[in-house]
């Protein structure tokens, strides 16, 4: 019978490491016990700290709510870019309070997706999602707070409108999935890229060279999980317990101690998001 299904078995600890983007409730948590009990097996292998991240304004709640019921959890609040056709005047008022709140730590995920248009029922065209993408940006501005870019088949784009709106003082770039130059264009304008479990894979060549032109200090690491599960188990569940597997095989690739790497994108999470 296959285990496609099943969760991976836990890896051998490495520590301290921040999981700097997940998102726990489609991991399943429904309630602080469940938080509590996804939290706990991330830090038996050295997976301190998570922030849980929404993609609309019922998850930008939830989020919140999260983070308030666990102190090793804290919330990035924004609406993601497919659902930024939800964003109305209510919905912006909600998400400013939501971002103000103490345990709220970054504006995010926001950004542009040029993949999911014309192919999911509902997602906001591009016109409404950079839009969108600019009032996320001033409310990072206003609140202080590090934005957090979602950006699927959009780096021009998304470098343009950084550019065009002025960027807040932290940038971070979730599951980055630029090639070398663009890396290099990112870590020349101070932004800080978060790379997942796609580093691991096989055949991602571009983005492991990509990679290697990050300093540490601008430097994260993340499960996005319920998504993006590193090798070896790439299809199955992920979740932040995984994150020592990104870790390690970035590790490997940059030539570093994977020790060395995990307290290094442990303090950029520190800085970036105030832990």
């Amino acid at each position: 019978m296959s285990d496609r299904g099943a969760p991976p078995p836990a890896p051998e600890p490495l520590g301290p490491l921040v999981d700097a983007h997940t998102h726990l409730d489609a991991c399943g948590a429904v309630d602080a016990a469940s938080v509590r009990a996804i939290v706990d097996r991330a830090a038996a292998v050295g997976v301190g700290r998570v922030v849980t991240v929404a993609d609309d304004l019922a998850s930008a709640r939830w989020v919140v709510t999260a983070a308030e019921a666990d102190p090793r959890v804290w919330a990035a609040t924004a609406l993601h870019p497919t659902r930024a056709n939800t964003l109305d005047e209510a919905a912006r008022t909600e998400l400013e309070a939501l971002a103000r709140h103490p345990r709220t730590v970054a504006v995010g995920e926001t950004g542009l997706d040029h993949h999911w248009p014309g192919r999911l029922e509902g997602c906001a065209d591009v016109g409404t999602q950079e839009a969108a993408f600019r009032w996320h940006l001033d409310l990072a501005k206003r609140v202080g707070k590090p934005v957090m870019i979602h950006d699927r088949d959009a780096h021009a784009d998304v470098l343009r409108v950084l550019r065009e709106e002025g960027p807040p003082e932290t940038v971070v770039f979730h599951c980055f999935s630029g090639d070398a130059a663009m890396a290099r264009e990112c870590v020349d304008a101070g932004y800080v890229l978060s790379f997942s479990g796609t580093v691991s894979f096989r055949n991602a060549r571009d983005l492991q060279e990509a990679a290697l032109q990050v300093p540490l200090e601008q430097l994260l690491v993340e499960t996005d999980a319920p998504f993006l599960t590193p090798h070896p188990h790439r299809g199955r569940p992920n979740e932040s317990y995984l994150l020592p597997l990104t870790a390690r095989a970035l590790a490997v690739l940059r030539g570093q101690d994977p020790a060395e790497l995990a307290a290094a994108t442990t303090a950029t999470a520190e800085r970036v998001y105030g832990l």
